[in-house]
């Protein structure tokens, strides 16, 4: 068993008190301890903010991309190791842990492309300047600035890998220094990967902080000039928000929250064609992917009335084929959720569903995991339920299982009802649309937009390159409205904006554009 320390003012340091145990949650055996009590966090952020805030300013962004890449490397190169950590410490199948792991190096791989086309300049342009008087002498722009404050990033427990480097990415390019949080019950993958990175010296002193388990009265010392990214249940975002010292201080806060994340079969789907087949596949890995621990997991399935019932067989099919158990057995495609709490949750959020839904597949009785013990680990069944009449009010629409759990509902196969229905989730992170039909898909689309941060289309011409609407790209902005805490994070460009302070420069215009 090993003792996860955190990493602050460049040194690696243990709390004291009673320390918090991590376990493998298919076997229950503990495998790490962790303690933040009596760590100084003011301090902290200070020495990031003075020594780290200063070191990143003095590089430029191709500087800066050039040590997200070597990140990116870092962490490729010690991928298996990586792995097998995400496996003992996550329940992750190696297909999840590798999803988990490869999407830390790309994203990192991407922004440090994007630095590459920004060059050598530390401040960025926003757009052509505008003349203000009645020659063109007296002159405008907007430019971007990196903020001289700190980037607090507080991470969920399923992608303790990607989940850290797709908020260091960006806010690291940008010019502010991070000090990273992940969930304490699944951060050994993300301690390992603050060792790496603090061992191949590829950070400036004081760009990376960890805070290994409880934040404590970290969030008490933030301060004008810094930001805070958190991903995890709306609750907790709603409490961050509302922190004394975040009001105070009007804090920029991202929150990526809960999302009721939807798929829309179209009408002209033929039962048996490659567009159904591809519906059905996104459906099910999405269902069973990180054991449905997935932020933009798909939990409501939307089929036209007359195709529900071909639907249901088709998708019960394709999950009686999951083979749930110990992920450390090559044979298992799905292993148990992270915890005994997400156990307990996942199984009370199956009976909320099943209020106004039938179970057609699964449900919440124990179940004995290939290649584990009897009566050990946190194991569930892929579980899909039925809601015959589907209204607004009911909890499939209103509460997330975060878990390996869907509901098909039918509707009357217009793209008016189809959106009417995805709209009362309240606000998702991302949903998809299935179809052929241009008609059927501008106007889902259009509909659907305002309540989602992404919309994905599946359609026949791209079934061989389609990417799962469970899949963030680093390009597209990951966020959402409403329910999903009307965040953005990625988006290439334009997640810089968060870490940079955007300033309007006027005067003498040849004075201005000598220094841009």
């Amino acid at each position: 068993m090993i003792e996860l320390k955190s990493y602050l003012q460049n040194t690696w340091i243990s709390g004291k008190g009673k320390a918090a145990t991590l376990v493998n949650p298919s076997t229950e055996e503990a495998v790490a301890t962790v303690s933040t009590e009596g760590l100084d966090f003011k301090g902290a952020l200070a020495y990031a903010r003075e020594t780290g805030g200063k070191n990143l300013r003095k590089m430029n962004f191709k500087e800066r991309g050039e040590m997200v890449k070597a990140m990116s490397q870092a962490i490729h190169a010690h991928r298996d190791e990586l792995i097998k950590l995400a496996i003992m410490n996550g329940g992750n199948t190696r297909s999840d842990a590798k999803f988990d792991i490869d999407g830390a190096s790309g994203t990192l791989a991407a922004y440090a492309e994007l630095a590459a086309t920004l060059g050598d300049k530390s401040h960025l342009v926003d757009e052509a300047g505008i003349q203000l008087g009645r020659s063109a002498r007296l002159f405008g722009v907007h430019i971007w600035v990196p903020r001289e404050g700190v980037a607090v990033h507080v991470n969920a427990f399923n992608f303790p890998a990607w989940g850290l480097a797709e908020k260091a990415a960006v806010a690291l390019l940008a010019g502010v220094p991070v000090v990273t949080k992940p969930a304490t019950s699944t951060g050994v993958v993300a301690h390992r990967i603050v060792e790496i990175l603090v061992e191949g010296k590829m950070l400036p002193e004081g760009a990376l902080s960890f805070v290994a388990g409880s934040a404590g009265d970290l969030l008490d010392h933030v301060g004008g000039q810094d930001m805070l990214a958190f991903t995890g249940a709306g609750s907790t975002g709603a409490m961050l928000r509302g922190g004394k010292s975040a009001r105070e201080h009007s804090i920029r806060v991202n929150v990526e929250a809960d999302s009721l994340n939807a798929a829309v079969l179209g009408p002209d789907a033929d039962e048996d064609g490659e567009l159904t087949n591809l519906f059905i596949g996104d459906v099910v890995r999405d269902m069973t992917q990180k054991t449905g621990q997935k932020c933009t997991a798909i939990r409501r399935i939307y089929v036209p009335k007359e195709k529900v019932e071909a639907v249901i067989e088709k998708l019960k099919e394709r999950l009686s084929d999951v083979k749930v158990g110990d992920p450390s057995h090559e044979s298992v495609t799905m292993g148990p959720v992270a915890t005994k709490q997400q156990l307990d949750d996942v199984r009370a959020g199956i009976g909320k569903l099943a209020a106004c839904s039938k179970i057609v597949h699964g449900g919440v009785d124990p179940i004995e995991p290939l290649g584990g013990t009897k009566g050990k680990g946190f194991f569930v069944a892929p579980t899909l339920l039925h809601c015959a009449a589907p209204s607004p009010s009911d909890a499939v629409h209103n509460h997330e299982v975060f878990g390996p759990v869907a509901t098909i509902m039918p509707y009357d196969g217009s793209a008016k009802d189809a959106a009417r229905l995805v709209a009362s989730g309240g606000g998702g992170l991302v949903s998809s649309i299935y179809a052929d039909d241009k008609s059927f898909v501008k106007e889902a689309v259009l509909a659907i937009a305002p309540f989602h941060g992404r919309v994905t289309i599946g359609s026949t011409k791209i079934v061989g390159q389609s990417v799962p609407p469970g899949t963030v790209l680093p390009q597209l902005v990951h966020g959402g409205p409403g329910r999903a805490g009307s965040g953005e994070e990625l988006g290439g460009k334009r997640g810089l904006a968060f870490y940079m302070q955007r300033t309007a420069i006027q005067g003498d215009r040849a004075l201005i554009e000598s220094f841009l």
